[in-house]
């Protein structure tokens, strides 16, 4: 079940949160030296904490209580960075994409603490990721994004929209070209399903950047559990890149009457939502924002911080903050392939697609 809630008990209580920072005498001599100072929270401003770690300060106290028992799990030693010096630490990595002086100098830990602290705080994200990424949602939430899809152009009885897009990764090796995109350079292909808010449904970040949209969706979960559903309470808005389904309503590829035409103009405006989505995520966590270079580490290590920035964007909607916030204009990478005209029509599906024109562009 998708967790809602809300930090406002959170923000009712104002004692600060102690953050321990560990002095660089004690990260260079070990724990022969106990330099550990105390840094509160408090101490700085409203703009330093969103401007440095991405966001507000409310959020960060709601995310050390969501993640504090799973970080201190993974750091059982007596001189452990403190739960809440990790999360800015992974906070400052995914919303800057470095590793640099900037956050070593605001936390005061080196720049390998950084990576082991986004390390765990990763981990400790994708724990959570079924508390906030699915389909489950009660009746009343589901009947509500429907009303909310078809408030954008008309179209009823929409799940959700699905789309892929493609974060630059560093090359595993010079060997392996799976990863090599049709752009010509080495990315993850993601696909995601988001509802109208822009709320993550689903989010597959595993998949190498050789395989077009078509492939990746054919292979995803997103298809076998709709494949495997007797009864479809809607259907899912996909782009030409994907194959029509009973589930799935792609556009018309050839409209030939003025409600085809309607559709297809419904159906770009609603579609447009995950690729807003998308911008969206990538211009909030800049680690994955490929004018700020690729992801400098193995696939599986990029998937994990992909998804873990995924969770995150998940959290911080469903505890208030807008999802458009730092949305960008520029258009995402996406894969550059054609309709699959040798697919098998699923006759099925064309009758289900013409009755939906039928009924509301006609």
């Amino acid at each position: 079940m998708v967790q809602s809630t809300t930090w406002v008990s959170f923000i009712t209580f104002r004692m600060a949160i102690p953050i321990a920072v560990l002095d660089c005498d004690l990260l260079l001599h070990g724990r022969g030296h106990k330099t550990l100072d105390r840094f509160d929270i408090e101490t700085v401003s409203d703009e330093f904490l969103l401007t440095t770690f991405g966001f507000p300060r409310e959020f960060i106290y709601y995310l050390v209580d969501l993640l504090k028992e799973s970080l201190l799990r993974r750091t059982q030693r007596s001189r452990a960075i403190s739960p809440d010096v990790q999360i800015l630490a992974a906070l400052g990595f995914y919303t800057s994409g470095s590793f640099q002086s900037k956050m070593g100098d605001a936390i005061g830990i080196s720049q390998a603490s950084m990576s082991r602290c986004v390390s765990n705080v990763t981990k400790a994200l994708i724990e959570k990721a079924p508390e906030f990424i699915g389909f489950n949602r009660d009746e009343v939430a589901k009947q509500q994004s429907k009303e909310e899809f078809y408030r954008v152009a008309g179209i009823p009885n929409v799940i959700g929209v699905v789309d892929c897009a493609h974060i630059a990764i560093k090359a595993p090796n010079a060997e392996d070209s799976s990863y090599v995109n049709k752009k010509g350079f080495h990315s993850i292909n993601c696909q995601l399903v988001c509802d109208a808010r822009g709320l993550l449904l689903s989010a597959e970040t595993h998949w190498p950047g050789s395989l077009t949209d078509r492939a990746v969706f054919n292979q995803s979960s997103v298809c076998k559990i709709f494949e495997e559903l007797v009864n479809h309470e809607g259907w899912l808005l996909g782009d030409n890149r994907y194959p029509l389904r009973k589930w799935l309503m792609t556009p018309v590829q050839n409209p030939e009457t003025p409600a085809d035409y309607r559709y297809n103009l419904a159906h770009t405006a609603t579609h447009e939502i995950v690729d807003r989505t998308f911008r969206a995520i990538q211009t909030r966590f800049r680690c994955l924002d490929g004018a700020k270079g690729y992801l400098q580490y193995a696939p599986e290590k990029c998937s994990r911080i992909i998804q873990a920035c995924c969770v995150l964007h998940n959290v911080s909607l469903q505890t208030g903050l807008d999802a458009w916030t730092f949305e960008r204009t520029e258009a995402t990478d996406q894969s550059e392939e054609d309709s699959d005209l040798t697919e098998k029509v699923d006759l099925e599906a064309v009758r289900v697609r013409r009755e939906l024109i039928q009924n509301h562009f006609s």
